[in-house]
């Protein structure tokens, strides 16, 4: 059996993460939308029904945080993007650096979100 020749690298696993997080993000905005328009109530409707189950503040934190991160982490990857293409942080230890700058600025923003 032949060895790898190679293993992932932060920058290749974070481009992945970020299609796969702009993909998530359309399907979930195409999904909500298409929810508003098909399911019978409103939004303050089903508000309420979450609202009774009862579910407490631990569990509400993490489904907000798993609903935020995506969107923060394709931002700041994305706002990343933007400066490659401006043609800075193109050195390997900067794609390291930024990539690192964009997982702590993704997490702090999204528990910042799900703190509201």
């Amino acid at each position: 059996m032949a060895a790898l020749l190679w293993s992932w690298s932060l920058p290749m696993a974070m481009s992945i993460v970020h299609r796969g997080t702009g993909v998530a993000l359309s399907a979930g905005v195409s999904l909500f939308g298409l929810s508003a328009l098909l399911l019978p109530g409103n939004f303050e409707s089903h508000l309420e029904l979450v609202k009774s189950l009862s579910l407490g503040p631990v569990l509400i934190h993490s489904a907000k945080f798993a609903l935020a991160f995506p969107l923060m982490y394709h931002t700041w990857n994305g706002i990343r993007h933007l400066m490659w293409d401006l043609g800075k942080g193109l050195k390997v230890p900067q794609l390291y650096q930024s990539g690192v700058a964009v997982l702590l600025l993704s997490v702090l923003s999204s528990v910042g979100l799900a703190a509201m």
